[in-house]
């Protein structure tokens, strides 16, 4: 993922991420089904802006695949502690009240084999009752027309141009995006979403022995569109 798009760049990553509102959901949903909870894991956390917020409420852990986020945030946000890992393997040897996977994670996981290793991964970390709180999209973004924005980065505005495709075999929502910078410079980058339908999801979680307790669906950014939070408590 970090060689074919914009997120090598930590800084605007990070300012992408700002008004995601993905920690306040996150923490909503585990005050209202794990509220003793004290301790939580964040699986791709990236620079560690929701887990910051967390980190208010709970004893925190963060982990990112890619080693350029993560000495981001040990730079901006050296408080917390953030390790790099791989979510379909990494094993911290910690169980915890609390299993996140925000920011859509789960959906750079492409085949189902690697989206069961995740889950497991998850329940590795969870302790009885724990509760998991994923954020992912659900169907996909199909627009016939390419849509136009301006988003704020660490340089200034950019204006970026978005367009979509959608392979309902694979169930792929790749995105398309031209930026113009505010220095002028033109990029392209291209993210690539694997969709997981609602019960989909309820059959990974089911399998790793999770039961979903809750799901909110709720209209992401222009980047995401329709995603959904799912709770699911730990029964094994």
């Amino acid at each position: 993922m970090e060689a074919t798009n914009l997120y090598r760049d930590p800084a605007l990553y990070d300012a992408i991420q700002s008004d995601s509102g993905s920690a306040e959901t996150c923490q909503a949903l585990i005050e209202r089904h794990r509220p003793k909870a004290s301790t939580l894991v964040g699986f791709g956390c990236g620079t560690g802006r929701d887990l910051e917020i967390l980190a208010k409420r709970f004893e925190c852990v963060g982990v990112d695949l890619q080693p350029g986020l993560v000495d981001y945030a040990h730079h901006v946000r050296s408080g917390l502690d953030i390790r790099a890992g791989d979510m379909r393997t990494v094993r911290l040897r910690r169980r915890m009240d609390a299993v996140t996977c925000l920011g859509n994670s789960l959906a750079y996981l492409y085949d189902n084999d690697e989206i069961s290793q995740a889950f497991a991964t998850f329940a590795a970390h969870a302790r009885p009752r724990a509760l998991l709180v994923l954020c992912s999209p659900v169907s996909p973004v199909i627009r016939p027309e390419s849509t136009t924005a301006v988003v704020e980065t660490p340089e200034g505005p950019a204006r970026v141009t978005i367009g979509y495709e959608w392979d309902l075999r694979t169930q792929i929502n790749t995105m398309h995006r031209r930026w113009v910078l505010a220095s002028g410079v033109i990029a392209q980058d291209e993210i690539r979403r694997r969709v997981l339908f609602p019960r989909e999801l309820e059959h990974y979680a089911s399998a790793a022995g999770f039961e979903i307790v809750d799901m909110i669906d709720e209209l992401g950014t222009g980047f995401t569109g329709p995603i959904a939070y799912t709770a699911a408590r730990y029964t094994r």
